[in-house]
């Protein structure tokens, strides 16, 4: 599949608004129409934690049955996961690449065959402002994050240290007017410590799917469509025990003595349930997502 150039003009009109917009893109693949589709970027740390891969995943694949397209940077970890959630869902994607797009030159070369399945799919696209032979430099990323935040009506912050690169896409994001959201990191996680940082200073605290469609302005936080929650099927026993006693917000005493587990017992249960993002603690009090 060979590229083509879209003139400044022709941009979906949140990047042609930009102050620092590029001329032209070189685009492969068919962009999703921006009258129908929240384009929603994702990024995060090139070395993803378990908890970061699986909040990707859950949160992307939370989206289906709305007209969202990912973006993202095809970068290793985070982003790739993005990239592939995105597809497994059956959802829109668009790479945005610091180098051009021919196959020979985009970058990481080790994600060629990820670009080749997102251009399979309808509404995905490769996007970068290099011509044809350009490989990806230092001065090329945070050039790349500019359209990607630009791009997008919001940025999800997946993973993210005190000192991550992530965080240029975040500073961009906010520049531009756009929304920027996080999702929380345990305590002493140094791989999350720039999200929880972003959440103290005033980004969207992001628990679920249901928080991203809120953002992306797809459901109100009083919308009467929204169904009752309901138990997961694969739950342990344990672990059902929990969110059968989490009508309120609780101590893990109080949990202890609601549900009747051990307390060995609930801290295990506990520690799968926040992975799954079903569960969050803050200010010593657990209660459902």
């Amino acid at each position: 599949m060979r590229s083509y150039i879209i003139e400044r003009g022709e941009f979906p009109p949140l990047l042609a608004d930009i102050p620092d917009a590029p001329e032209r893109l070189f685009v492969r693949g068919a962009l999703p129409s921006s009258e129908e589709y929240r384009y929603l970027c994702v990024v995060g740390s090139r070395h993803a934690s378990p908890y970061g891969r699986r909040a990707v995943a859950s949160l992307v694949a939370g989206l289906v049955g709305n007209k969202i397209a990912i973006v993202s940077g095809l970068a290793l970890g985070i982003d790739a996961d993005a990239h592939t959630a995105a597809l497994e869902a059956g959802l829109p994607t668009i790479a945005v690449l610091p180098s051009s797009v021919d196959d020979t030159s985009i970058y990481p070369s080790t994600n060629r065959a990820l670009a080749a399945r997102i251009l399979q799919k309808e509404g995905g696209a490769l996007l970068s402002e290099y011509p044809e032979g350009s490989r990806a430099a230092m001065w090329t990323f945070p050039a790349r994050n500019r359209i990607m935040a630009g791009l997008s009506h919001a940025t999800l912050i997946i993973e993210a240290s005190e000192k991550s690169g992530t965080l240029i896409t975040m500073r961009l994001a906010l520049d531009y007017n756009r929304e920027v959201c996080a999702v929380p990191h345990p305590i002493g996680s140094e791989g999350g410590a720039g999200n929880n940082r972003l959440i103290r200073e005033g980004a969207t605290l992001i628990r679920n799917a249901d928080d991203l469609l809120e953002v992306l302005g797809l459901r109100s936080s009083t919308d009467p469509r929204e169904a009752p929650r309901t138990l997961p099927l694969d739950l342990s026993d344990s672990e059902r025990a929990l969110l059968i006693a989490l009508t309120a917000p609780l101590t893990r005493d109080e949990l202890c003595a609601l549900s009747g587990l051990p307390a060995q017992h609930l801290n295990i249960a506990l520690s799968s349930l926040s992975i799954r993002g079903l569960v969050i603690e803050r200010l010593g009090k657990i209660e459902r997502c």
